[in-house]
């Protein structure tokens, strides 16, 4: 019985290391999964700006080859919606049969960018 003294202490702390080395884990991992989600929600609104730009050209029926509503790419300020910013490039050589629109959209760190032809 004398050699068994102690056993419970260093069994409990055994355990505690064991629980707290999981909980250390699963927490890394979590952290990740946050930072990765808020990435995705700035990505969702950088595209949504870029979706606008191309959403103006065509809703503004403006003739392509002169076509400039001062969110080119070449302005010192693209565009804004909110803290979102875009900027919209038209092509007419660009093999479509009407023309292709560019639409880069950024928010945060994220850019995303859209391209139609039509």
């Amino acid at each position: 019985m004398e050699s068994q003294k102690g056993l419970a202490l260093y069994l409990s702390i055994i355990i505690m290391i064991i629980l707290l080395s999981v909980v250390l884990g699963i927490s890394a991992i979590l952290l990740g999964q946050f930072k990765i989600i808020g990435n995705m929600e700035d990505s969702v609104v950088a595209f949504y700006a870029a979706e606008t730009g191309i959403e103006y050209v065509l809703n503004s029926r403006s003739d392509l080859a002169t076509f400039s509503n001062g969110c080119e790419k070449d302005q010192a300020d693209p565009c804004s919606i909110g803290d979102a910013k875009y900027y919209v490039d038209a092509d007419l050589d660009c093999g479509a049969p009407n023309a292709c629109i560019k639409s880069v959209g950024t928010y945060k760190n994220s850019v995303r960018a859209l391209q139609v032809s039509y």
